[in-house]
């Protein structure tokens, strides 16, 4: 074989360089988001044990609910924006010319109609206050002021949306950091002052909550717009393309996000007596699995870019039945450690919340399966088929208000938690009908039926065998799990050292 031209070993020399840089920035990018994100959730999280020990299962039913409609509010009137902003900067890009003056035009437009979409919502919950908040319940027709701080919060997240994408495509991961920590620390701060100088005790008592977040949405708002100097302004002839691409997006996001808050609804609506405490003691269980959504949130972040990223289809393949695998095992860890010492994690919440500690079990199965549909996902999006996505999120959306149903008024906030692991069941299902079909993935089901049997056997024995001495089971928990982590190493022939002496190198 003939040596290569110098010119040509420059330009590919060049080229590998170029391509190593860009990964080391995706790299640094994508683990301060990773980052970032698991440090707001848990400073977010903080709230809860301060929330749960100053006000009653009642009152913190309210917080339950408000923070359920929320995520649900943003994503109906985000559009689908936000992957629509990338995806149109990029064809930008990749059609030329003045490209700057086109991502400027793109991002004004959309930032224009999410906030004009916002500012629409936000009018017409204040015209119609007293209505919204009759509909909502009694206790929101007793404080309508609630509804209307929640809806303004609504319209500066909304807002704030699409500059804080543009963060994110420019690369200003830094600020983009800043920015939202900034936003969570506020919040807390107000929240833990309103409460040291006595405004929770007031009539308007837990409204103060909805105003710490407020004015912490209000001041990142008005920051992140700041740091570009494009205004929102619609140019309507771009609206055809984008609303185009952004609708599955929009349909697919409202179904899955309807489907993460309807158990709380349901038992707001089919619990006759108490259910403002009941969705109080629900919501504040469900905070308990923080460590489990914290894993899924922390997979969801590296594993995302990793598998839509410029795989060939049998690397894909492999990485991602590898990847499901691994999944199960640590989940199922994760699984055991809190639901073995679930008493000890109950702790966490104040004591009027305890009682419904019994259904963490459940909770914490609906978020492992949460994430095996994760898995069962990156190939339509790798493929760009992402109509099945609507199918998927559907489909848990039926299996939830069905499930619900039938359960919630017999079972309670028990019924709740059912109705969502059915749900995760049903899209995992479904999930993994439509890849054996249209793009066949080896995940080996047998290890991973395996290793599901043994942490939910081991976790079995442990609820049968009754030990009166609570060091001792204690110490019979331990064993359990540690029994587990030595089978999971012996099956795949883990070297352990090695691991940790690679751990540490990094």
């Amino acid at each position: 074989m003939l040596p290569l031209p110098p010119i040509v070993r420059v330009r590919r020399a060049h080229v590998r360089k170029t391509s190593m840089g860009t990964l080391q920035k995706l790299a640094k990018q994508t683990a301060i988001y990773g980052i970032s994100t698991i440090l707001g959730r848990f400073l977010s999280y903080l709230l809860t044990p301060f929330y749960t020990r100053i006000f009653g299962v009642e009152t913190y039913g309210i917080i339950t609910d408000v923070y359920a409609l929320i995520p649900f509010a943003l994503v109906v009137l985000i559009l689908g924006m936000e992957s629509s902003f990338f995806r149109f900067c990029t064809k930008a890009q990749e059609q030329g010319g003045d490209v700057e003056s086109s991502k400027r035009r793109i991002f004004a437009t959309m930032w224009g109609v999410t906030t004009l979409a916002a500012a629409i919502f936000f009018a017409l919950v204040a015209l119609f206050a007293s209505e919204c908040s009759a509909w909502m319940g009694e206790v929101y027709a007793a404080h309508p002021l609630y509804v209307v701080t929640v809806a303004a919060i609504v319209f500066f997240d909304v807002a704030s949306a699409i500059p804080f994408a543009r963060l994110r495509q420019s690369g200003q991961a830094s600020k983009y950091v800043a920015l939202k920590l900034a936003n969570i620390i506020m919040q807390v701060g107000f929240a833990v002052g309103f409460w040291a100088i006595g405004l929770f005790d007031t009539e308007f008592g837990v409204g103060w909550a909805f105003v710490a977040n407020l004015i912490a949405s209000v001041v990142t708002t008005v920051l992140v717009a700041l740091s570009g100097k494009t205004m929102p302004k619609i140019e309507w002839v771009l609206l055809a393309p984008i609303f185009a691409y952004s609708l599955p997006l929009l349909l697919s996001s409202v179904a899955g996000t309807a489907g993460e808050f309807l158990d709380r609804q349901l038992i707001k609506y089919l619990i006759d007596d108490g259910a403002m405490a009941q969705l109080g003691i629900y919501g504040a269980i469900t905070k308990i699995a923080v460590v489990m959504t914290l894993f899924t949130q922390m997979y969801r972040l590296a594993a995302e870019p990793f598998f839509l990223s410029s795989f060939r289809k049998e690397e894909f393949i492999e990485a991602n039945a590898a990847a499901m695998k691994y999944y199960i095992i640590a989940s199922m860890a994760i699984f055991l450690g809190i639901a073995l010492f679930r008493d000890i994690f109950a702790l966490i919440v104040g004591s009027k919340f305890r009682e419904g500690i019994f259904i963490l079990p459940v909770v914490l199965g609906a978020n492992v399966l949460s994430g095996v549909w994760l898995n069962l996902s990156f190939w339509y999006k790798r493929e760009e088929k992402t109509k099945y996505a609507l199918w998927v999120t559907l489909s848990g959306l039926v299996a939830s208000v069905v499930a619900g149903i039938a359960l919630i008024p017999k079972w309670g906030y028990y019924g709740a938690a059912w109705s969502r692991f059915i749900a995760e069941v049903v899209m995992v299902s479904v999930s993994a009908v439509m890849n054996r079909l249209c793009f066949p993935t080896p995940y080996q089901y047998g290890r991973i039926g395996e290793y599901i049997a043994v942490a939910l056997a081991l976790f079995y024995l442990a609820e049968v065998v009754e030990v009166g001495n609570i060091v001792a089971r204690y110490g019979l928990n331990a064993a359990i799990f540690g029994a587990y982590i030595l089978y999971v190493v012996r099956r795949e022939k883990i070297d352990v050292v090695a691991l940790v002496k690679a751990i540490l190198r990094r």
